[in-house]
């Protein structure tokens, strides 16, 4: 009788012991699962906002930087080079962020280069202000000063404002490949004439910056002292 009334007690011992160390949904795994993040990357190649990640035991989802700013999207995107060359091993909700989410990732809208996920709660307090940063540096852009850049397949981009709809549109001109013969004085008249510069009125319009690039030869890094049409 005395062996069988300690059998029942081991029994019952061994019982709680492994529901002690099992999961609350009863398969007896899940919560014994390691969620640490592991970082192989050496020091030298990861950023002190990483680093400070992980000295802290900080999970990414609690991105240190303010929401919305440029070290907040340059963490996750680091966080994804990493992971994509194999030194970081994501678990838990960082990896679940990282892989069901685009955030750190760019793309282009209408010339402006946009976070393509910015997966996180705000206030309207907090909108309000993206909104507003946004729209005071949307109207900081300097006018009517052509530039260099590449994208979209032109040599120059310029901001005007749109006079029928009050808002700052791009304009992208030039040729990309071909080098513009400013001070061949044959070479303006035959362009100028060509595509009609004296008519080109709309500053929205590629047409007419083109046809004034001479006169912008500085701020393109062009050399001319020729301020006309071509």
């Amino acid at each position: 009788m005395e062996k069988l009334v300690n059998s029942i007690v081991n029994e019952i011992m061994i019982e709680e012991d492994v529901d002690s160390t099992s999961c609350s949904c009863g398969c007896g795994t899940c919560e014994n699962k390691d969620t640490t993040n592991k970082l192989t990357a050496p020091p030298a190649l990861i950023s002190e906002g990483i680093d400070y990640h992980f000295k802290q035991n900080i999970p990414f989802t609690q991105n240190i930087y303010r929401p919305g700013s440029e070290n907040y999207f340059k963490l996750y995107n680091e966080v994804r080079l990493l992971c994509e060359s194999g030194l970081l091993v994501l678990e838990g909700e960082d990896k679940f962020l990282i892989e069901t989410t685009d955030i750190g990732l760019w793309g282009e809208i209408d010339g402006e280069k946009v976070p393509l996920d910015f997966p996180i709660e705000l206030t309207y307090n907090e909108l309000d202000m993206l909104y507003e940063a946004a729209k005071k540096k949307k109207n900081n852009k300097k006018l009517n000063k052509p530039m260099r850049d590449s994208s979209g397949g032109k040599a120059y981009k310029v901001y005007v404002k749109d006079p029928k709809t009050k808002k700052i549109k791009t304009v992208r001109f030039g040729s990309g490949g071909l080098r513009a013969k400013i001070n061949d004085k044959k070479a303006r008249n035959a362009f100028a004439a060509r595509h009609k510069c004296a008519q080109k009125k709309d500053k929205t319009k590629a047409g007419y910056w083109s046809c004034r690039l001479p006169r912008y030869a500085k701020l393109l890094g062009l050399k001319s002292t020729f301020g006309g049409f071509w």
